[in-house]
C-alpha cells in the first residue's frame, strides 16, 4: 500500500479495453467514414480547450494501431505531450497523419480514452497540489467506472496521487459489514492474517475505542471513517504512541466526505493517507477536439 501491481497487466488491460470499445462504436462498419473515397489522406491535430493534465498516451496509440490493422491502414502518430504533463488550453496535444477514413473512425474511441483519464489525472492533480505541504498520500478507491479500473488507477498516478487495493483480491478492507459477520474486529483481523498471512490487513473503525481495539489486534492499516478533525488528531496520537510502545508501523488512513475544501485540515492531522471516491467517480472529462484537414 500503495499499491501498482496492477502495471504489471496494464498492457493486456489496454488491448481489452480498445477492441471492446472499437466493436462497440464501429459495429459492422463506419458507415459515415465510408462516404470518403477509400484512398484519400488526411491530416489532423488534437488540441485542448483547458488546461489539463494528460493521462491516456497509450489508449489512443492502441486504437489507431487496432484500426490500422483491421483496415490494412498505415497511421502516424506525432505526440507533444507526455502521460503526467501539464498542457493549458489551446495546446495541440498530437498529430495525426493516415488514411482519412481511419483517423475519422478513431477520433471518438481516441479521444474518449484520453479526455476520461486526463479529466480523472487533472482533479488528481489538484487535490495532491494544496495538500503537498504535508506527508500525506491521495488514494483513489473502488468506485471506478467498471470495466476501466486499471485505466483510471493509472490516471491517478499521472495526476500525482496513489492507488488504494485494485480489487478485492489484493488487500483486505475489513468494514463494518465485515466486522458484524466475523464476531468482531479483533476475530476479523484474526481470521484475515490466518487466511492470507502476506495479504495487508486494513480495518474500518468508527471511534477511538475501535481504533484501540484494531491496534493490539495487530492491524496494519486503520481506516479512520468520517472522524471529525478533533477525533483525528487524537487517533494520530494514539496511533503513534502504540507503535513507539509496541514497535509497530500501523498506518492510519482517513475517510469519509473528504472534499477539495475539507482535504487540507484533514491533511495537517498528521495522518499517513487520504482516499478519495470522487478521482475516479466523480470525474470530469477534458474538453479536446480534433481539427482536421483533408
Amino acid at each position: 500500500m500503495p499499491n501498482t501491481a496492477y502495471l504489471d497487466k496494464l498492457e493486456q488491460d489496454i488491448t481489452k479495453m480498445v477492441t471492446i470499445t472499437l466493436e462497440e462504436d464501429i459495429g459492422d462498419g463506419d458507415i459515415t467514414a465510408e462516404l470518403i473515397p477509400a484512398t484519400q489522406n488526411s491530416s489532423a491535430q488534437i488540441i485542448t480547450r483547458e488546461d489539463c493534465v494528460i493521462a491516456g498516451k497509450v489508449w489512443v496509440n492502441e486504437v489507431f494501431a487496432q484500426l490500422d490493422k483491421q483496415l490494412g491502414t498505415k497511421t502516424s502518430i506525432i505526440w507533444h505531450v507526455n502521460d503526467g504533463d501539464k498542457a493549458t488550453a489551446n495546446d495541440v496535444l498530437f498529430e495525426l497523419n493516415g488514411n482519412a477514413r481511419t483517423l475519422l473512425t478513431g477520433e471518438r474511441a481516441a479521444l474518449n480514452f484520453l479526455q476520461l483519464l486526463s479529466g480523472t489525472a487533472t482533479k488528481c492533480q489538484q487535490y495532491a497540489d494544496s495538500v503537498k505541504h504535508t506527508h500525506v498520500r491521495l488514494l483513489d478507491t473502488r468506485k471506478t467506472i467498471p470495466g476501466l479500473r486499471t485505466a483510471q488507477k493509472y490516471a491517478v498516478t499521472c495526476g500525482g496521487c496513489y492507488n488504494h487495493r485494485i480489487g478485492l483480491y489484493d488487500a483486505f478492507l475489513i468494514k463494518e459489514n465485515h466486522i458484524a459477520a466475523c464476531g468482531g474486529i479483533t476475530q476479523a483481523i484474526y481470521t484475515a492474517k490466518q487466511n492470507h498471512p502476506n495479504k495487508p490487513v486494513e480495518i474500518e473503525v468508527e471511534s477511538l475505542t475501535e481504533l484501540q481495539q484494531a491496534l493490539i489486534a495487530g492491524a496494519d492499516i486503520v481506516m479512520l471513517d468520517n472522524f471529525s478533525i478533533d477525533e483525528l488528531k487524537e487517533g494520530v496520537a494514539l496511533t503513534k504512541k502504540f507503535n513507539k510502545q509496541e514497535g509497530a508501523e500501523v498506518k492510519l488512513e482517513a475517510s469519509g466526505n473528504i472534499n477539495h475544501e475539507t482535504l487540507v485540515a484533514n491533511a495537517e492531522t498528521g495522518v499517513d493517507y487520504i482516499s478519495i471516491g470522487a478521482f475516479t467517480k466523480h470525474c470530469v472529462a477534458v474538453d479536446l477536439s480534433m481539427r482536421a484537414t483533408c
